[in-house]
């Protein structure tokens, strides 16, 4: 018998929307009870997706219920430390997307409140809840491919996000590439010593003009000397490109982009296979309802976070050494 876990989501946006779905639908025992967004209506016409009975302009409102046992925090970046704060201090346990926030001391401050009201903190990497990465980390972690040498990871998104995002986003290490860090880490289990990395503005001269590059290498050294490179685009014209490998002394793993249907067309000029899944809420739709499912199990179970608040926090500290490391054309200790 699942216990009853009674949900506000604060922040009405896409993944909102996506979360408030799958808690509504997917996951037994989840209640969701208000949605919250400054934008009022946008909280109005996502609560009435799921016919979700509370809706408020003010995120504090959430907070103050007192049948609320636990927030999903989908708002914006520099909004995340203050609702993990008070959400704390009202005793409410805590999921927020990523990243936490751009700047370490005030990680370090959400870190101490979550940590003196005893309350639990997911942060939303919800690639390591991919059951095709997941798969992979487990065989790494068993042995199958011996001692890993190298890692690469492939991330290009289909198209790049608007200027007004790119302006509010930290760059493309904060916003799009803090996933590959956390997976560099996730995936053989081993911390990140040093970084270079690499560039440029090659998709939009407007995203080069805001300060940012839409195109990057970054070039990872593991602890214990395996190397990882990452390479990062924000226009992959065939779709939503998500590739993984893992060499090892013994094997290789390697994990291939997701189609939305199975099956080659063969003709007597071509062999044909469709493009990959267009966009990241299909890519990881089910990656999505098991973060959730984790989540309940985190509060229900009273067990540790698979991706805790230190997970949230290195990931940044990679992002802004990526950075570092492409200002300076140096690569940067960690």
């Amino acid at each position: 018998m699942v216990d009853q876990v009674r949900f506000g989501i604060i922040g009405a946006g896409r993944i909102g929307k996506i979360h408030m779905k799958n808690l509504s639908v997917n996951i037994p025992g989840a209640k969701v009870l208000a949605v919250s967004d400054i934008n009022h209506q946008a909280a109005v016409e996502c609560a009435s997706i799921c016919c979700v009975p509370k809706v408020y302009k003010d995120y504090r409102e959430i907070l103050n219920d007192k049948d609320i046992d636990a927030v999903v925090i989908c708002s914006s970046t520099n909004t995340h430390i203050d609702i993990i704060c008070e959400a704390a201090a009202a005793g409410k346990h805590i999921f927020c997307e990523k990243p936490l926030d751009h700047d370490l001391s005030r990680i370090d401050l959400a870190l101490a409140a979550v940590k003196k009201a005893g309350v639990k903190l997911l942060v939303g990497f919800n690639r390591r809840f991919d059951p095709s990465f997941k798969n992979a980390r487990d065989l790494v972690k068993s042995g199958k491919i011996g001692k890993p040498h190298l890692v690469r990871i492939t991330s290009r998104d289909p198209s790049p996000p608007p200027a007004e995002y790119i302006k509010v986003s930290g760059g493309l290490f904060l916003d799009m590439a803090i996933h590959d860090f956390d997976m560099c880490r996730y995936i053989i289990g081993e911390e990140v010593s040093e970084i270079f990395a690499t560039g440029l503005a090659l998709v939009d001269p407007q995203i080069g003009k805001l300060g940012d590059i839409d195109t990057a290498v970054t070039v990872l050294n593991y602890t214990s000397g395996a190397i990882c490179t990452i390479d990062n685009s924000r226009k992959a014209v065939y779709g939503y490109d998500q590739r993984l490998e893992v060499f090892g002394s013994e094997g290789c793993i390697t994990v291939g982009n997701k189609y939305p249907y199975n099956g080659d067309l063969y003709t007597a000029t071509n062999v044909a296979h469709g493009l990959p899944c267009h966009f990241f809420l299909d890519r990881y739709a089910e990656a999505y309802i098991e973060e959730m499912r984790h989540f309940m199990q985190v509060i229900n179970n009273k067990e540790e976070p698979l991706v805790v608040g230190y997970d949230g926090k290195i990931s940044v500290v990679m992002a802004l050494a990526a950075k570092k490391s492409l200002d300076t054309k140096k690569p940067v200790k960690i």
